[in-house]
């Protein structure tokens, strides 16, 4: 077999004749999607699902240190482990980043001092004085976000009048009212009702009297600058503001008459949401405050209750020898889904066991109890699939297309389960179109922006609006089910996505980074339904090959969400290059040099073992707040991004020389 750099001198000369190169090419090529397939397959479980680690910034491991101090469970050696996984990762300038190669960041920063002192590592050590003065320079305490107040708060590092007011009375505004909490995004919902609880309860949970953080404030005599008001006096920031301050008026006052109610719905709200999940809204904040908000409330930290969520809650933990790290939350329906839909175009065969297994495993999960998005969507059916193992009461969009994708080439023995399946997916899919023509994540018609200026709204994803790249998700699946051009559905999102597109071709990302995620996944929606030919399409391409790189990869920073100046611009990334090559793929000849190209860099940097390496980050959380890294995404996108590329030149007359044959090659499970 050749070697990687045998294989990039053979890659460098794609563009001479065909006589010239075919043999090498076919075979590097075949061989490439032969190894990385086979991969993937030996990463499959018993149970036929895959799952990858998902990683996050440091913030989880910084807010875990404070999470078991507060539960009376900070162990030593478990304290020890979190904050030598923390130290590592501190940058040169005494910061901490939310993604590898970016700037340090406040909230991360103070998180991080924060933890480390409680770990107990001495204020006047060289790196907390380096952190001390990072904070400083980022603007301190005084300008993080108000998550990372509220929980200084809660134990007494900082009063209740530097975080804003969350009332749980909010609990009690009807379905109907223009504000109520189902106008706010589902991952909203679940972080901020723990956090009414403990707003209106406000528990006395004193830490060592080393947790004080006065010293991270850069300017004490301003320490509400956060609330400081918008120069344009008549805004929605400024009517927030207006109205936090009655609000913590309110809160002063003796005689509250609804606030036992509200505590009452709230409570309930907690408990259900619960139920039929693996933690409430099973990701990392809510979890943790659910487990505050249950101590707050009198069941105590061994309270059965409380015991069941901190065990959910303990299974993001990954322990080694030397550190625990965090995980947001568990990915196995989407890792399955996509590698699925790879294994797939690679040629596994649909009667293959590794494939009808994971299908047997992905239909098992489908979700056909009530959930949230019933509130806006009453008369639909539930049929959709969450992103994790259990989380009923939030089936998502994304998922629910991709898992439908990866069904639809299976050939399962159950013909009439699979029928049923995905008959009732694809309704609930049509379901949760906006009236805007695009779908959102998790809610149908998710989108009061006026929201996102409310103070604790400063994650920057108060709301879940129609977003391109879950709406190409949407159309892609629907085109592979042969949804026609001229279906009302598929003309209202193509109208979306045109409104939706950047002057210059682009589509932003909003769950991946960035443009050429965004841009990747419409081209490939527009060809399932026959489009790419139109004129948007290929402004589209062509702004995919102006930001392609010399060596024929693409790489994008998570800077590109906080500057837009840089968009298309970064690292090369396996997983960043397979996204711009199936957008290649899907509005540009396969003869292409850009293609080529791209095709060389995937095959060249290929591991031996048939796997990537990827160190950056390109999974999207909360833009400009958290962003993730899917350790699947280097292994499944370049192989469905190389097979495509196979299967079409395979198909295209003047690559007849190369003589492909479909499926000439066994996947072997478990090589």
């Amino acid at each position: 077999m050749a070697s990687s750099v045998r294989m990039e001198d053979e890659f460098a000369v794609a563009q001479a004749p065909l006589p010239w190169r075919q043999q090498n090419w076919a075979e590097s090529l075949e061989s490439s999607i032969e190894r990385g397939a086979n991969h993937l397959l030996s990463l499959q479980t018993e149970e036929g699902f895959w799952l990858g680690e998902l990683e996050a910034d440091t913030t989880l491991e910084s807010d875990y240190i404070y999470y078991l101090f507060v539960l009376g469970k900070a162990d030593p050696d478990r304290i020890a482990k979190l904050a030598t996984y923390v130290r590592r990762r501190q940058l040169a300038d005494g910061g901490w980043s939310i993604y590898p190669g970016g700037p340090s960041e406040l909230n991360a920063t103070c998180k991080a001092y924060f933890a480390l002192k409680l770990a107990g590592d001495p204020i006047d050590s060289p790196h907390m004085t380096r952190a001390r003065a990072s904070v400083h320079a980022l603007g301190g305490l005084e300008l993080t976000n108000s998550y990372t107040r509220f929980y200084l708060a809660l134990v007494g590092a900082v009063g209740w009048e530097l975080v804003p007011a969350i009332p749980p009375e909010l609990m009690l505004l009807p379905n109907w009212f223009y504000i109520n909490i189902y106008e706010f995004s589902s991952w909203t919902r679940a972080i901020v009702i723990p956090m009414m609880i403990l707003s209106a309860l406000r528990p006395n949970w004193k830490l060592p009297d080393r947790a004080q953080v006065d010293e991270l404030f850069k300017d004490p005599t301003r320490k509400r600058a956060a609330f400081d008001w918008s120069k344009q006096l008549i805004s929605w920031r400024n009517f927030f503001l207006a109205l936090d301050r009655g609000l913590k008026f309110y809160e002063r006052l003796p005689w509250k008459p609804l606030r036992q109610r509200a505590l009452r719905e709230a409570k309930s709200w907690v408990l259900e949401h619960m139920e039929r999940s693996e933690g409430l809204g099973t990701i990392y904040p809510a979890m943790m405050n659910c487990i505050f908000s249950l101590v707050a409330m009198g069941y105590g930290p061994d309270d059965p209750l409380t015991c069941r969520e901190t065990r959910e809650f303990a299974r993001f933990e990954i322990e080694d020898d030397e550190t625990i790290r965090l995980q947001p939350c568990v990915s196995p329906v989407w890792d399955t889904a996509i590698a699925m839909v790879a294994l797939e175009e690679a040629g596994v065969a649909p009667d293959d066991p590794a494939l009808v297994q994971a299908a047997d495993w992905i239909l098992s999960k489908q979700i056909l109890g009530p959930g949230d998005w019933q509130v806006k969507n009453k008369d639909a059916e539930p049929g959709g699939w969450a992103f994790e193992f259990r989380n009923d009461f939030y089936p998502d969009v994304d998922d629910t297309a991709f898992v439908l994708m990866a069904l639809q080439r299976v050939k399962f023995p159950d013909a009439k389960r699979m029928e049923a399946a995905t008959r009732r997916g694809v309704q609930w899919l049509l379901s949760m179109q906006n009236r805007d023509g695009g779908w959102g994540a998790f809610d149908r018609d998710n989108d009061r922006r006026f929201l996102c200026n409310i103070p604790f709204a400063d994650h920057n994803a108060m709301i879940d609006p129609s977003t391109a790249d879950v709406t190409a998700r949407v159309l892609e699946c629907l085109g592979r089910f042969g949804w026609p051009t001229d279906h009302p559905a598929i003309q209202k999102a193509v109208k979306f996505l045109l409104k939706d597109q950047c002057g210059d071709g682009s589509w932003f990302g909003r769950w991946g980074a960035n443009y050429v995620y965004g841009t990747s996944g419409v081209l490939r929606a527009l060809e399932t339904v026959s489009l790419t030919a139109q004129e948007y399409c290929q402004r589209a391409v062509s702004w995919l090959k102006s930001v392609q790189q010399d060596d024929g990869s693409f790489g994008e920073s998570l800077k590109t969400y906080s500057n837009v100046s840089t968009k298309g611009q970064g690292g090369s990334t396996p997983s960043q290059t397979a996204w711009g090559l199936i957008g290649l793929l899907a509005g540009s000849n396969t003869s292409d040099p850009a293609i080529t190209r791209a095709v060389s860099y995937l095959v060249g940097s290929q591991n031996e073992d048939g796997s990537w390496s990827e160190h950056d980050f390109t999974g999207t959380g909360f833009p400009c707040v958290f962003y993730l890294k899917y350790h699947l995404y280097r292994n499944s996108f370049p192989v469905y991004a190389l097979s495509r590329y196979h299967n079409q030149a395979r198909r295209a007359d003047e690559f007849c020389a190369l003589k492909f044959q479909p499926n000439e090659f066994r996947l072997r499970s478990g090589i």
